[in-house]
């Protein structure tokens, strides 16, 4: 990638050149100064500033993750440009503070915004780096990793009816952790995870380099995309293939209790929605007494009624369950509600009002109906969670699991995210309980060997980093990475070594790097 001729960039590298690789004394003070003669005053947020808190909880969703005793970081970085992102770089690298980076504010964990133990951090927020630009004719869009999946999903909409993303239901996701860690929602059968639309990025490398996917490499390029946030460096922005979408999508809504035999179609559901046409995508979120069936096909409810009825009758579709619409309509229907419209989602807050924790699994072999049995049971004890189901199968399932990072792909019938709510009227100790439990009882229906997790639904829960001579142990870090990577995360590692070999970019579960012996 061609350097930018701006005085800006040209006094960036001007820091990188009398950069001493030698990590120096922390100096926070000399860490502030730096920040401050490179970038504009107003996008620094210190904490002494009145502004300082209110723009840290501004992308915090989960108030777990924000308490008084919350490690907070020494500065709050909001760049509007490249030169801004690498500064703040080269800045930590002289002084010895690490970097944080926040573009949603979604990671299940918090870590790109606190840190678990106490140290001297900063916080790159890309907040106010979210353009997204769509080229039609070409059916590509370029989206700053600041950027949300709702405000993505909106400017496509408004660039053609006919074009769409594949990635995630939820339109407040920053797009730079969702592709960081893979990402799928309604059309990951059709056209696969987001990661798989991805054709070049634009990285800020531990050194403060500005690179393209030619410029990184192609080890570097493949971790990024699923590899997971905050490994290899800062990247500002994805270049991405759009996908067709036809002029009307049905989705449909249907809840099923136990009384009307909900057990006896999720036996069936498993195995049969892995197989289902790829236009046709049913999702199940699993509470208490009930599921409820969440579906989007891309056609009509006239074609869409006689295939349920000939693949799947027992869930009892009829022309009243149908609701015709365009894809750009089904983004807050899905998520928001029937109420909701698409303006909606484009805003970027979230309540505080509710705490919770999450895990995962993955399923390749079908669950025995008495299994669902003792799952509503467990379902319906007090304190309990939810359990939200999606079928694989289709395009995500047809890449080998080497293609990318994300090696959830075939033989996976689907993916389980479990999921528990309280509010700050409780400490969550019974509910974070419930999931503990539940989860140690859904073992021997899951994968093993290991049992796998996808990393955009982080827990902490499935093992921490250890830092041993300044850098990032291979052995601890193995114990959580080949649950969310299995073969892959050697490869990750390498491909850290190579961009990051001195471990500056590093959080609770970040990828170690190894250097190739030569």
């Amino acid at each position: 990638m061609a350097s930018s001729p701006s005085l800006a960039l040209a006094l960036v590298f001007s820091f990188l050149s009398c950069y001493a690789f030698v990590a120096s004394q922390a100096s926070s003070d000399g860490f502030l100064q730096c920040l401050s003669a490179a970038i504009p005053k107003q996008l620094l947020y210190t904490q002494s500033s009145p502004s300082f808190t209110p723009v840290l909880v501004s992308s915090v969703r989960n108030p777990r993750l924000f308490t008084p005793t919350t490690v907070r970081p020494l500065v709050i970085v909001t760049p509007t440009s490249a030169s801004h992102v690498q500064s703040a770089v080269i800045c930590g690298r002289r002084h010895d503070v690490r970097i944080r980076v926040r573009s949603g504010g979604h990671d299940y964990e918090g870590l790109s915004y606190r840190s678990e133990r106490p140290e001297v951090f900063a916080v790159v927020d890309l907040n106010m780096m979210r353009s997204v630009r769509v080229n039609q004719r070409a059916g590509t869009a370029s989206i700053d990793s600041g950027a949300t999946l709702g405000e993505v999903y909106y400017a496509v909409s408004k660039a053609s009816k006919q074009l769409a993303f594949a990635a995630g239901l939820c339109p407040t996701i920053g797009v730079g952790g969702h592709l960081s860690g893979g990402g799928f929602g309604m059309l990951l059968r059709k056209y696969g995870a987001a990661i798989d639309s991805v054709l070049d990025a634009t990285l800020v490398d531990a050194e403060g380099r500005l690179l393209d996917k030619k410029a990184m490499g192609k080890d570097v390029f493949w971790a990024i995309r699923g590899g997971g946030g905050e490994s290899f460096g800062i990247v500002l922005s994805w270049k991405v293939k759009l996908v067709p979408v036809p002029p009307k999508v049905t989705m449909f809504k249907l809840r099923k209790t136990i009384d009307e035999g909900v057990v006896d179609i999720l036996t069936k559901w498993q195995v049969l929605a892995p197989a289902l046409p790829e236009d046709l995508f049913i999702r199940v979120v699993v509470q208490k007494g009930e599921a409820e069936f969440q579906s989007m096909y891309l056609g009509t409810c006239d074609k869409l009624l006689p295939l349920m009825g000939s693949r799947f009758p027992e869930l009892g579709l009829n022309r009243a369950h149908c609701k015709e619409m365009t894809w750009i309509q089904s983004v807050p229907y899905i998520y928001l509600g029937s109420t909701a419209t698409v303006e909606d989602i484009l805003n970027r807050t979230t309540s505080l009002d509710t705490f919770n924790k999450a895990t995962s699994d993955y399923v390749r072999q079908a669950i025995p109906k008495d299994g669902w049995v003792k799952i509503f049971d467990l379902l319906a004890k007090p304190n309990a969670g939810i359990m939200i189901t999606d079928p694989y199968g289709g395009k995500i399932s047809s890449f080998p699991e080497s293609a990318t990072p994300f090696p959830h792909r075939g033989g996976v019938l689907f993916n389980i995210q479990y999921m528990n709510f309280w509010s700050a009227a409780t400490d969550g100790s019974a509910q974070t309980k419930w999931l503990k439990d539940f989860y140690g009882f859904m073992g021997p229906y899951v994968s093993n060997n290991p049992r796998l997790a996808y990393v955009n639904y982080r827990d902490l829960d499935l093992g921490e980093n250890v830092v041993v001579g300044n850098v990032t142990s291979y052995k601890a870090a193995k114990v959580w990475g080949e649950k969310y990577y299995k073969g892959n995360f050697n490869r990750l590692a390498f491909a850290k070594g190579k961009i990051d070999p001195d471990d500056y970019f590093r959080n609770e579960q970040s990828i170690p790097p190894m250097v190739a012996r030569k």
